[in-house]
C-alpha cells in the first residue's frame, strides 16, 4: 500500500514538473508584440475557438434573401467604404497600413477562409465584433437592416477571389462557394 502512494506521489511530482516546464517553454516564446506573427499552435487554438464560439452564437440568426441583391451589394459597398476600409482596404482584399499592423492581421474578405463563414456568422461578427482581434462590433451603431448589405458586399468579394491563374471564373457552385443563405425561422 505504501509503494502505491509513493508511486502516485512521484507521478504527481513528475506531472507538476512537466507542466511547469511546458509553461516555461510557452511563456518564453510568447509575445505581446502585435508585429510578431503568431505561432502555429496559437493560430490553431485561436481559430478553433473563434469558429466554435461564433458558430454557436450565430445559430439562431435567420434571414430571407434581399429583394434586390445587386442593390444590397451596392449599399453594402458604400457602408464598407465608410466603416471598414480603414482596416480592410478599399477593395476588402488588401489591408490598409492599419490593418497590416493589427494582430491578428486583418483578413482578406474574399479569401476562402472568410467566405467559408455562413451569412449568419458574418452577420454576427459584424454586429458583435470579436474581442482581442481589433474587429469592432457595429450592433450599437447599425441596425440589422444596415448590417445585412455588408454581408452581401462581403459575399460579392468571393467572385474576385475565385479566379484561377488563367483568369477564368470558377463556378458559383464550386465546393468552396456553398450556398450560405439562411431562412428566417
Amino acid at each position: 500500500m505504501g509503494s502505491m502512494k509513493l508511486r502516485r506521489a512521484m507521478w504527481l511530482i513528475g506531472l507538476c514538473i512537466g507542466l511547469v516546464a511546458l509553461a516555461w517553454i510557452v511563456f518564453r516564446q510568447a509575445s505581446l508584440r502585435a508585429l510578431d506573427e503568431p505561432g502555429r499552435a496559437e493560430t490553431y487554438l485561436a481559430t478553433k475557438a473563434k469558429h466554435l464560439l461564433v458558430g454557436r452564437a450565430a445559430r439562431h440568426i435567420g434571414r430571407l434573401q434581399p429583394a434586390n441583391l445587386s442593390q444590397s451589394v451596392m449599399i453594402g459597398g458604400m457602408q464598407f467604404r465608410a466603416r471598414c476600409s480603414s482596416c480592410h482596404g478599399l477593395d476588402g482584399r488588401t489591408p490598409s497600413d492599419i490593418g497590416s499592423a493589427m494582430y491578428p492581421r486583418v483578413s482578406d474578405l474574399g479569401s476562402a477562409q472568410v467566405q467559408a463563414w455562413s451569412d449568419a456568422e458574418l452577420f454576427w461578427i459584424i454586429q458583435n465584433g470579436i474581442r482581442l482581434t481589433g474587429m469592432p462590433g457595429f450592433g450599437k451603431n447599425l441596425s440589422d437592416e444596415e448590417i445585412w448589405p455588408l454581408v452581401d458586399y462581403i459575399r460579392s468579394l468571393r467572385n474576385s477571389s475565385m479566379r484561377s491563374d488563367s483568369g477564368a471564373e470558377k463556378s458559383a457552385s464550386a465546393p468552396d462557394a456553398p450556398n450560405r443563405r439562411w431562412r428566417a425561422r
